[in-house]
Formats: C-alpha cells, structure tokens, sequence
C-alpha cells in the first residue's frame, strides 16, 4: 500500500524526472552500459558507502557546484580551467561531463569505470602551462589532483549529509573517505586523506596556497548565470547554487566574501532543498545507481539504508 508521502509526491515525480534527464541526460545509447555484465559490481558495489552517497541527486547536484566553488580558489588548478576549459560557452557542458565521470566511476561495471579513469588520464597528460604568477602547472600534477578529489567528496559528503534525510552511521564518513581516494589514486593523486581527520587536516594545511582571485570571480559570475535547459531555469539555478553554497566550510565562505545576507539567502536555499529532496528520490528510481543495483541483483531500496 502507498504511504501518505508516495500519494503526495506522485503527481511532482514525471515533471521532476523530465527536468533532471533533459538538463543531465543518461548514456542509454552511449559508451557505459549500466546494465551489463550481470553481477559485475564495479569498483566499489552495492554494500559501499559511495553507492549510498552518490545514489543522492540533489546532494549531489548541490555538492558538485559547491564543489566547483571551492575549486576556484586554488590559482593552478583554476589556471588550468582558465587556459583549457570552454567553460566561457559550455559551463553546464563541464558541469554534466563531471556529472558523466562520477556516475561512471561509481556504479558502471569495472573495465568500463577503469577505461574512464584512463580516458581521464590521456586528456591530463596534455594539460599544461602557467599560472598568472608563472609557476608551471599540469593537470596531471599529484597535488593538483588531490586538491580536485577532496574538494568534490568532501562536498558530496557534506551534500548527502545535508539533503538525503538519510542519517549516517558512526564511521561511514571515514569508509566515504576511504573509498572514494581509490579513483583519485588511480588518476594520479597522492598522499589522499581517508578520513574526516585527515580532510579536516588537509584543508587546513593547503589553505594558504588558496586565494580569492580576479578569475575566481569570472568563473563564479558565469556559474551564477549557467542556464540549465529546464523551466524556471534561473530559479533552479539560484535555488542549487544557493545551497550547494551552504555545503562549504566557513574558511571557504570567509576567503570567498560571502555576507550575512548572502550566508542567510544560502540557509534559505538549503531549507527549501531539503524540503523538496525525497520528490527527487521517487522520481529517479530508475537512474543509473538503480540500474547499476539490478545488475547485481540488489533492490534499489537498500542504497536508503546502511547496513
């Protein structure tokens, strides 16, 4: 029998489904098949802390723009954004390939995650030059890479934490930690934190190597005006943008100038995200966490609990 909450979230659950496929459109006839080989469980499977983490679409959404935030503030990983990316015409283009190398990492089966990962480390290694001081960067730079990683898991974490209504159990932060460096390691990343202690610690060592720049403030003045190919686009842009920057540490809020009222508009966004977040799981059950759980035989169901 439907409970009260299905009732009430059925009508919202197609309209919600249509806006999320259109602005972030699944490889159904593309490269990863999510379906095959049967019981392949990838590189993590369906008992992992990440299958549970990442399986959240709005923690998701609002951690990898938080995330992209966060990522601006480091001047060499910014340089090489700034000297290679399209993000002046394609930000969203950046955003759903990000999107595309998280889902496949996570939940397709193991030979296609691992040509992913390998994908990934051809195009760094032709990703060079300088940063507005001179200094050298590459993409493929250890440091460089585990700056990327650690800003966008401790941003899905804080995501999940935030929107899923789903409550962690002791520990499974650190098992988030602990799983998630294996993709970063296999990029090229190095000395990678496993554990909430070792973020909290790694943020606090690298944080004078960080600066508010002019590009920062370019790059976040487009993402601001990205337009998703959705209704309301502006709105769902503000109301994403707004709690994913609700998501950041307060030594991220205070380098990037962000006011009372910018914070207080934040904690309004995350309010009404959080409010709205279980509309979103009824009407994704059949994304690619759902799809990657039938392939190993798993009820879907079971990503809302930790065992």
């Amino acid at each position: 029998m439907p409970s009260p909450l299905d009732l009430l979230t059925r009508p919202a659950r197609e309209p919600i489904r249509r806006w999320v496929l259109k602005a972030f459109p699944r490889a159904d006839t593309g490269s990863v098949d999510y379906d095959h080989p049967h019981g392949d469980p990838g590189l993590f499977g369906p008992h992992s802390a990440t299958w549970r983490v990442h399986s959240d679409f709005p923690g998701m959404l609002a951690g990898g723009l938080a995330a992209l935030t966060l990522q601006t503030l480091h001047p060499l990983a910014l340089a090489g954004v700034w000297d290679h990316s399209n993000f002046r015409g394609d930000l969203l283009g950046r955003l759903r390939r990000t999107t595309a190398f998280v889902g496949g990492t996570t939940y397709a089966p193991r030979a296609q995650a691992e040509a992913l990962i390998e994908h990934v480390r051809q195009i760094h290694a032709h990703i060079t030059g300088h940063g507005e001081d001179g200094r050298p960067y590459s993409a493929d730079d250890p440091d460089l890479l585990t700056w990327v990683h650690v800003s966008e898991a401790y941003c899905f974490l804080q995501g999940y934490r935030r929107y899923s209504h789903i409550a962690m159990p002791a520990g499974a932060a650190d098992r988030y930690y602990g799983e998630v460096r294996r993709i970063a390691e296999a990029l090229g990343a190095r000395d990678v934190p496993a554990s909430e202690r070792e973020v909290t610690e790694y943020f606090r060592r690298i944080q004078p190597e960080l600066a508010f720049t002019e590009r920062s403030r370019v790059v976040l003045g487009l993402l601001g005006q990205v337009r998703l190919p959705v209704p309301a686009a502006s709105l769902s842009r503000d109301l994403f943008l707004l709690a994913g920057s609700a998501l950041l540490p307060d030594w991220a809020l205070a380098m990037l100038g962000r006011t009372p009222w910018q914070q207080y508009q934040a904690r309004l966004a995350a309010h009404a995200l959080w409010s709205i977040a279980p509309v979103f799981r009824a009407a994704l059950r059949d994304g690619i966490a759902g799809r990657a759980c039938r392939r190993v035989e798993v009820p879907p169901e079971q990503l809302h609990h930790w065992g």
